[in-house]
Order: structure tokens, then sequence, then C-alpha cells
């Protein structure tokens, strides 16, 4: 395994760090709207989820 000088490390680690394109501010906010959004909508669904098999149970236990 070939072995790089101090030298050459930074400047490849400098390199490929110019080639990172950071997200614009509107692109972080959407995103995050975005989670926020679908993370409600799944708590909204496995809350819905719950209540129809919560009730079904009930109703099924209570017919004994």
């Amino acid at each position: 395994m070939a072995t790089t000088n101090p030298v050459q490390f930074i400047q490849q680690t400098r390199a490929e760090i110019a080639k990172i394109t950071w997200p614009t501010r509107r692109e972080v906010v959407l995103t995050t709207v975005m989670v926020f959004l679908l993370a409600i909508l799944a708590a909204v669904f496995f809350f819905l989820v719950d209540l129809a098999i919560r009730t079904g149970l009930t109703e099924v236990l209570s017919a004994f």
C-alpha cells in the first residue's frame, strides 16, 4: 500500500473539500418542512390504525 506524505494528504483533502456543494437555505427549509409534514402524516396514520385495531378488539372481546 502506497504511503502519502502529509503535504500530499492535505492537498488531496482540500481538493475533495472543494468539491462539496452545500445546500441552499431554501433547500434546507423545504426539506425540513417536508420531514415534519411526513412525520405528522405517519403519526396520524398510525394513530388511526391503532384506533381501528383497538376498537375492533374491544368489540370482539365484548361479544364474549
